[in-house]
């Protein structure tokens, strides 16, 4: 009884974009209609099916400015699903950065190693990093995050827990050692950006960052509208599942 959803891509029928492949944030349906300020236009030169990773992307794009991760760095990103898989690629992108991400599931390796960055699993998650994201939404992956963390590092809570409660062991060296734990939100820019980007910016730019034909491989499948009912608790359900395309 519930919609929502909201990364969706299609051609505008309607306006100065008629015929036009799109990106718009709203919710699951085939048809609809909104403001022509509210649609991004899809480069041609990205592919509309790898198009739907634009709302992950401008989340990872925010989590790195959240971070403050610089040239150099030595980062952990802490949970490989997609939101901290698309924070590693630009983390990795950065010059001169050693990046691994750390994640339970040992068959997102390959992945990880696509999108140049190294990868562990918990109990050999790299220690001292300058800085540490945490994507994993679970006590044991924030855990992990503040430990791999250096001496007045940052520790960056990117996952979005909803009602869950969750554990922080904030003993052992998280006061001796001065580090810092920041949140980030996609719905607000950060506040060093906010005098010269807008929501709609940061959105394009994001797309303009998906041309890398490697980040298909966070399409984990795609599954008709109307079937959905049938195989939507599989699809949450299965550990394999990173983006799942659903077409009209």
């Amino acid at each position: 009884p519930v919609k929502y959803g909201y990364a969706a891509v299609g051609r505008a029928e309607e306006g100065s974009l008629d015929k036009s492949v799109v990106f718009a944030l709203f919710p699951h349906q085939t048809r609809f209609s909104i403001a022509e300020e509210h649609l991004i236009p899809v480069p041609q030169d990205i592919p509309p099916d790898r198009a739907i990773l634009a709302a992950n992307m401008e989340t990872a794009l925010n989590v790195i400015w959240d971070s403050g991760a610089s040239a150099g760095d030595r980062i952990a990103v802490i949970g490989a699903g997609v939101v901290g898989a698309l924070t590693g690629y630009l983390a990795a992108r950065i010059p001169g950065t050693e990046v691994t991400l750390v994640d339970p599931n040992a068959d997102r390796a390959k992945l990880v190693r696509a999108f140049g960055c190294d990868f562990a699993a918990p109990n050999v998650a790299p220690e001292a990093c300058d800085v540490v994201i945490h994507a994993s939404a679970t006590s044991d992956g924030l855990a992990t995050a503040l430990a791999s963390a250096g001496a007045d590092a940052t520790i960056v809570e990117a996952s979005w827990y909803g009602e869950k409660s969750v554990t922080a062991p904030l003993g052992a060296a998280f006061h001796s050692q001065r580090l810092k734990l920041v949140s980030s939100q996609v719905g607000a820019l950060p506040t060093n950006r906010r005098p010269r980007w807008s929501h709609r910016r940061r959105l394009t730019k994001a797309l303009e960052l998906l041309k890398d034909p490697v980040l298909d491989t966070l399409i984990s499948g795609q599954t008709r509208f109307q079937d959905l009912p049938e195989l939507y608790d599989e699809i949450l359900t299965s550990p394999d599942t990173l983006c799942h395309r659903i077409v009209y």
